[in-house]
C-alpha cells in the first residue's frame, strides 16, 4: 500500500508540472516551412516586387541558406516596422530578417547573435544641402525630420532633434520619401539604405557631420524563450561565418 502511494504521488506530481510548449525548430521541421517576417522596405536588405510579391536582397539570401539547411520550404511573411516584434510574441513567422538590436525589443522578443553592423548618417537632398552642416544643424525649430513609423530611426530623430520639427509617416510610407518629396528637410538612416539610396536618387546627398551615430548590431528576431530555436540558429550564424558564407553575401549586394 506503502509503494502505490508514492507512485501516486508522483503520478500526481508529474500532472502537475508544466508542458514543455514545442520549439518552433521542430514545428518548422515537422510542417517543413520556415516562415520569416520580413518588410520588404530595406534596400538592399529586403526588397519586395509588387509586381510578383517576390523578395530580393541580402536578408532573402540568408533566409534562404537557412531554409535550405533546414531541408524545409521558406515563406516571407509581410509585416511593417511597427508590428515587427509583434509577429514574433504572436507566432505569427519563426523569426524575422534583419534588425537593429534595441532595448526596446529586446524587452518582449529575443535575438539571434549579430552578423553584421551598422551606424546612421542623416541625408537631405541637392537643393537644401548647403542648409546642414554637423549634426547640431539638424536640431532647429525651421527643419523638418521625417521617419517612419516604428523603426529605432523613429526613436532616434525624437532624441537628437528635440527643437526640430519631427514628420512621422507610417508604412509602407517612408522618412526618405518624404524628403525627396518636398515635404521635409532632412532624413537618416544606416550607412547600408543610405548607399544605395545614394545610387538611387541623383538629387539626395549625406549631410557631412563629424561622425555616424548609434553604431548597432543587427540580428534576426526570434522568440524571447525559445532557447532551442535560438541555440540552432546561434550556431548556424557561426558555421556559416566560419564557412565565409556572410562576408560574401555581404560582397554580393554591397554591404
Amino acid at each position: 500500500m506503502k509503494t502505490l502511494g508514492i507512485a501516486a504521488a508522483f503520478a500526481m506530481s508529474l500532472g502537475a508540472m508544466p508542458v514543455m510548449a514545442q520549439s518552433a525548430l521542430n514545428e518548422i521541421l515537422s510542417g517543413g516551412v520556415l516562415k520569416v517576417g520580413t518588410t520588404g522596405d530595406w534596400n538592399p536588405m529586403s526588397v519586395r516586387d509588387p509586381a510578383t510579391n517576390s523578395y530580393v536582397g541580402y536578408d532573402i539570401d540568408v533566409m534562404t541558406q537557412l531554409a535550405a539547411d533546414l531541408g524545409v520550404e521558406l515563406e516571407m511573411v509581410p509585416t511593417d516596422w511597427k508590428t515587427l516584434v509583434n509577429g514574433v510574441v504572436a507566432g505569427n513567422y519563426h523569426m524575422t530578417g534583419s534588425a537593429s538590436i534595441s532595448p526596446a525589443r529586446l524587452k518582449a522578443a529575443g535575438y539571434s547573435d549579430s552578423y553584421i553592423f551598422v551606424e546612421i548618417y542623416p541625408f537631405t537632398t541637392e537643393d537644401k544641402a548647403d542648409r546642414f552642416s554637423g549634426w547640431d544643424s539638424i536640431n532647429k525649430g525651421d527643419v523638418k525630420v521625417a521617419t517612419t513609423l516604428g523603426t529605432t530611426f523613429e526613436k532616434n530623430v525624437k532624441l537628437w532633434f528635440p527643437d526640430a520639427d519631427i514628420v512621422v509617416v507610417e508604412a509602407p510610407a517612408r522618412g526618405f520619401q518624404e524628403v525627396l518629396s518636398g515635404r521635409a528637410d532632412v532624413f537618416i538612416t544606416s550607412n547600408i539604405e543610405g548607399a544605395t539610396l545614394l545610387e538611387k536618387f541623383p538629387n539626395v546627398r549625406q549631410i557631412d557631420v563629424e561622425e555616424a551615430r548609434a553604431p548597432t548590431p543587427i540580428a534576426m528576431l526570434l522568440p524571447q524563450t525559445d532557447q532551442v530555436w535560438i541555440n540552432y540558429v546561434n550556431s548556424w550564424i557561426e558555421l556559416k561565418k566560419a564557412q565565409g558564407f556572410f562576408e560574401a553575401t555581404a560582397i554580393k549586394w554591397g554591404l
